[in-house]
């Protein structure tokens, strides 16, 4: 699922859910009403996708800050990770 969640076995919804969550981290303005309303037509609530759009937010602004002092990562993560990721 790490490499791609639409090969994971996932249900429609569940990969909507990680659709929006990736545009929404990776290109915010991709992301609007049109694709709320794609969510609730799956079965999402208004409330679990507030969920979800509050909890990438806290790891963008969490991670913002961390990259903004200068925080690196502790040892036990792997090198590519502490590094940024993985350099394709």
């Amino acid at each position: 699922m790490a490499d791609d969640h639409r090969k994971a076995g996932l249900t429609d919804k569940q990969v909507a859910m990680l659709d929006f969550v990736e545009d929404l981290s990776m290109v915010p303005p991709r992301s609007s009403r049109a694709t709320v309303e794609g969510l609730r037509g799956l079965g999402w609530s208004d409330a679990a996708v507030l969920d979800m759009t509050q909890v990438a937010a806290y790891y963008a602004f969490v991670n913002r800050i961390a990259d903004g002092l200068g925080v690196e990562l502790e040892e036990h993560w792997p090198e590519d990770v502490r590094a940024g990721g993985p350099q394709d």
